[in-house]
């Protein structure tokens, strides 16, 4: 990798600590240097960047901005994982954020809004590759294998007590006897919707609700806000099972999920996997919009079947030009491949492909 000039000792050694950590990882891959893209910071920058949203991206926003204010010292990002990805699309529509984090594309109806606030509309940019976890907290399980089906009426409620046969077929072994706690989001969250288009997409037999936000099963389910808000609700409980972004579990066990009969466990190289072999583009009809969705019926046993592609949703257009600078700057190192590197080595996500990296660069050479 090349790194050019304007980088300061600091970063550079940041650089060089974030990269030796992903090499030092086997499940996480790394671009190469004849695949890299390169960036640069302007240190002369300055100003502050108004953003937020999605929680998944929480993790790797924090290590992206350490990294970028290593060089560009004057410049402040703040970003609000708080909101998800909900609550981030609608400060962003309602004109409060330069960026919005999503772990989903932007609606054909709020492309539409975006035009009163971006005149030609709003692009979505993949910059975080990761998968939803599903988490549990059983007392004397550390390992758990379910498949898709299992999962799907678990989160239905029509399986509710640990030792359920399915889940005993699934593991081969019984589970101690014991009632099953549900932990979804009760915001509107992008981590919600990618683990309802997986069950959608996979197990409509079991899970007949679309795809969405908000979650769709009520009666005995806890519901808590924030990614953060389900991580610890399943951490302090007993017999418990939520999902979340991978980077934010903590010390929490996740399930291998059994897909084309074998048990995958999450990792970076199999999501990574998933996306190669499964991501396909969708744009939303805005120049350089990089919209994807995956083709669920294209997973295979080396591929983790829930992934999370996270976008930073950005308008073509700025009232300044001052702001476009500041805000194309950041996203440029995010989308680079150190940027990349940086977020595995911090949040433990996968690179996403070089061919994402250059279509990006391309998206925001065009921002004005």
């Amino acid at each position: 990798m090349r790194i050019r000039a304007g980088l300061s000792i600091a970063t550079s050694l940041l650089v060089a600590v974030a990269l030796a950590g992903c090499a030092s990882d086997g499940s996480t891959p790394t671009t190469t240097t004849s695949a890299s893209v390169d960036y640069s910071i302007d240190a002369s920058l300055s100003g502050t960047i108004a953003s937020g949203g999605s929680s998944a991206q929480g993790n790797a926003q924090a290590a992206w901005t350490t990294a970028y204010n290593a060089t560009a010292k004057n410049v402040t990002i703040n970003y609000d994982k708080s909101q998800g990805s909900g609550g981030g699309v609608t400060n962003f529509l309602a004109g409060a954020y330069d960026f919005a984090g999503s772990d989903a594309p932007l609606t054909a109806d709020q492309t539409t809004q975006s035009k009163s606030l971006c005149s030609a509309g709003a692009v979505n940019i993949p910059v975080y590759l990761d998968g939803v976890a599903v988490i549990f907290n059983i007392p004397g399980v550390t390992s758990l294998k379910l498949s898709g089906a299992t999962i799907a009426k678990i989160f239905n409620l029509k399986i509710t007590d640990w030792s359920d046969p399915a889940i005993t077929a699934d593991n081969g072994t019984a589970l101690p006897a014991g009632p099953i706690t549900t932990v979804a989001r009760s915001d509107g969250s992008g981590t919600t919707t990618n683990f309802s288009n997986y069950l959608a997409a996979t197990q409509s037999a079991d899970w007949p609700y679309p795809a969405g936000k908000n979650w769709p099963v009520s009666g005995n389910v806890s519901l808590q806000k924030g990614g953060s808000g389900v991580v610890s609700t399943v951490q302090s409980g007993s017999g418990t099972i939520g999902y979340a972004d991978h980077s934010a579990i903590g010390s929490l066990n996740s399930v291998a999920i059994i897909q084309g009969g074998t048990a995958v466990p999450f990792s970076a190289a199999s999501v990574a996997n998933t996306f190669s072999q499964a991501a396909v583009a969708t744009p939303n009809g805005v120049a350089g919009d990089l919209s994807q969705k995956f083709d669920y019926s294209k997973l295979t046993s080396s591929t983790y079947p829930i992934p999370l592609l996270s976008y930073a949703i950005v308008c073509t257009s700025f009232k300044t030009s001052a702001q476009a600078t500041l805000t194309k700057s950041y996203l440029g190192f995010v989308t680079s491949t150190l940027g990349q590197n940086v977020a595995a080595k911090n949040a433990g996500s996968a690179p996403l492909p070089t061919s994402i990296l250059k279509q990006a660069a391309e998206t925001l050479a065009a921002i004005k």
